[in-house]
């Protein structure tokens, strides 16, 4: 279960360093937003559903 729980917490802080270099990056493409918004809310998606399964794993581990 630690395997586990430190596999979905490296994923949870690569996801989160991602999201701060990328969404910048996307905002300030000659495209902007209207191209990008699918994957910024996505990936925004994906960081609140491992923050939810961060938290459960925890619970199991601690």
């Amino acid at each position: 279960m630690l395997f586990i729980f430190q596999l979905t917490l490296l994923a949870f802080i690569g996801l989160s360093l991602a999201l701060v270099i990328g969404v910048p990056v996307l905002l300030a493409s000659p495209e902007g937003w209207a191209q990008s918004k699918g994957l910024v809310f996505s990936g925004s998606a994906l960081w609140m559903l491992l923050v939810f399964v961060v938290g459960a794993l925890n619970s199991f581990v601690s």
